[in-house]
């Protein structure tokens, strides 16, 4: 199999530390109890309460002026580019923007943009660096659109952009005629340890997206914001990809209750974070990126044991834990506590020490 998910095999271990993704997150039985009282109607009729008041909340939390639910936050990026843009343009992105790396080309088989990736560090770009990527205005260049930033940048290591860099490279976008879009899978996760408000995280920017399934907890959804005119013709794309539902109430309370109930508390996922990095620092051979939120990167080459055979000896002790980009990556979230990530750098010493 190469494009569909591999089931456990069989005889595996349960897991008892997942420390894979956010995305592993299950709902809470509040949470659950919050989705089955929800009052539904018809999505795309525009008559289901729950999904209206997740949107209007949604709006003013981000200082839009609308907003509008889909299932995934790729879906959310996909429909901005094609409400943005035109085939032919050119979008201006970070070269590890999740819109270049986990969308599957999309958006070079489905909106027929181009994407000029720039460079820098922790998965952002300086302004001279933006600024150097201006093309002329030429029948011989593509027609450059948008800009998009990723906050946080999770190939970055989760990485939270300074709101000064994001209004600068906004601004910069702005002067040539440019929309800007936020890539805000994890934008609460920045504005809780930059003590920063969503809406002046996104003011400079004028689409942004926040997803749920991830440090919030919810099983699925995702809401883009922007202009209402920009937020009417996203609706004729989510109509065209599939996004349009029925009784979505069940979902988006889900999504409401994380709101009111798992922001707050994503510092815990920092400060458990902080925890993992402090012991894998410890640990010789290991070398830590230190993290900014919820992401922990770290590098095992010195140890002598290869990405694929740590995760697999890993996985035989209970733990579920990621790679990406030659490195390990442990997210913190909901359903990991204190306690776990003592018995997860355990665990990992084990592992390591043994080869």
């Amino acid at each position: 199999m190469v494009h569909a998910p591999l089931r456990p095999p069989p005889g595996a271990p349960p897991v008892r530390i997942n420390l894979y993704s956010d995305t592993q997150t299950r709902p809470t039985p509040a949470m659950k109890d919050a989705m089955m009282s929800a009052l539904v109607g018809d999505e795309q009729h525009g008559d289901d309460p729950t999904v209206n008041a997740l949107c209007d909340r949604m709006a003013a939390l981000m200082g839009k002026e609308a907003a509008i639910f889909l299932p995934s936050g790729t879906m959310c990026n996909v429909i901005a580019i094609l409400t943005h843009c035109q085939k032919g343009d050119e979008v201006v992105a970070h070269e590890t923007s999740h819109i270049l790396h986990s969308e599957g080309g999309t958006h070079a088989a489905l909106t027929g943009v181009q994407i000029m990736p720039l460079r820098g560090p922790r998965g952002m770009f300086s302004a001279d660096e933006l600024r150097q990527a201006i093309r002329p205005k030429s029948r011989y260049a593509p027609p450059q659109r948008l800009l998009e930033v990723e906050q946080t940048a999770n190939i970055g290591g989760g990485a939270v952009w300074p709101i000064e860099l994001l209004n600068a490279v906004a601004l910069i976008a702005h002067e040539q005629g440019w929309a800007t879009h936020m890539d805000g899978a994890r934008l609460m996760n920045a504005c809780v340890a930059a003590g920063i408000s969503a809406a002046e995280m996104a003011a400079s920017y004028d689409s942004v997206w926040l997803d749920f399934t991830k440090g919030l907890g919810a099983p699925l959804g995702a809401v883009l914001c922007g202009s209402a005119e920009f937020i009417d013709r996203a609706w004729r794309w989510k109509q065209r990809l599939g996004g349009s539902m029925r009784q979505a109430g069940i979902c988006a309370a889900a999504c409401d209750y994380a709101l009111t109930h798992n922001v707050e508390r994503l510092a815990d996922d920092h400060a458990n974070a902080r925890a993992l990095a402090r012991g894998l620092s410890q640990i010789p051979g290991v070398a830590v990126q230190e993290p900014e939120t919820n992401l922990v990167f770290f590098d095992i080459k010195d140890t002598g044991l290869s990405l694929d055979a740590f995760q697999t000896a890993m996985r035989a002790q209970g733990v579920m834990i990621s790679g990406l980009g030659g490195r390990v990556r442990a997210c913190t979230h909901l359903d990991v506590t204190a306690p776990q990530i003592e018995e997860a750098l355990t665990i990992i010493r084990a592992v390591l020490a043994k080869g």
